[in-house]
């Protein structure tokens, strides 16, 4: 452990993370060094991430946070920064996802889909950035999809996921000044609770959907948290500091 992790550990808030990607960035980032506030919807869905954090040796609290309410993320950067420290770290994860071909595409359910995945990261942001400038040092990460470059039944996903990448790079315009990285992994198929929940609404296996996928990954597997987390992990170091408004395609082979 060097000093910078002893002295100084920084404050990261990962959204989404009571589970899946977003539990498995917050370990990662625990294991190297930085204390960690778990948001999620459900306090009480965050216990078994903040539990692992702490055996890891890092702080961490769970906060209870609907990402497309602007007062509600105050209130909850508000109370990272008092119980843990200025957050400098932010990983937007939050997200979620309604299969929906254009026509069968209700109002409600792109409302839904944009305020979670891009609204949310856009008021994150916007409530970290002044703890960053504070600091003069900074770290925002966005989790895209390769459903950014479209499929089919996917438009209001694919078109939160593009306009986070839009974000992303105009974040790292506006902030690089203050010391703040902002960059975007944009994940392929990742065997995750949100993606069993799409093999059981079109009908199929798990199992048989993996193996579907994995005929046109060319690393021959499909993803896994893990693999997503170590890519956050990069860009959250302190030496990748000359890194940013970039989009990491994390799919097994040349996406994007």
């Amino acid at each position: 452990m060097n000093a910078e992790r002893e002295v100084a550990p920084r404050v990261a808030i990962v959204t989404g993370a009571a589970r899946g990607i977003g539990a498995a960035v917050a370990l990662r980032l625990a294991a190297d060094g930085l204390h960690v506030a778990v948001l999620d919807l459900n306090e009480s869905s965050c216990a078994e991430t903040v539990a692992a954090i702490e055996f890891l040796g890092s702080r961490a609290i769970a906060v209870a946070v609907d990402v497309a309410n602007e007062a509600a993320i105050h209130d909850a950067v508000k109370q990272v920064a008092e119980r843990l420290g200025p957050p400098t770290v932010l990983v937007n994860n939050a997200g979620l996802l309604r299969e929906r071909t254009l026509a069968k595409t209700a109002l409600e359910d792109w409302d839904l889909m944009l305020n979670v995945n891009l609204r949310g990261a856009f008021l994150m942001s916007r409530a970290v950035a002044p703890h960053q400038r504070q600091a003069q040092h900074g770290r925002i990460v966005n989790l895209s999809s390769t459903g950014a470059l479209g499929a089919v039944g996917l438009a209001a996903y694919s078109a939160a996921k593009a306009g986070l990448q839009g974000l992303t790079k105009t974040l790292a315009i506006e902030l690089g000044r203050y010391g703040t990285t902002v960059n975007a992994v944009a994940p392929g198929f990742v065997a995750s609770a949100m993606t069993a929940g799409v093999a059981e609404r079109v009908g199929v296996s798990f199992e048989e959907m993996q193996q579907s996928i994995v005929k046109d990954v060319p690393v021959g597997r499909v993803g896994h948290p893990e693999d997503i987390a170590h890519a956050v992990a990069f860009f959250v170091d302190r030496r990748s500091s000359y890194v940013s408004g970039q989009v990491l395609y994390v799919a097994g082979g040349p996406k994007g």
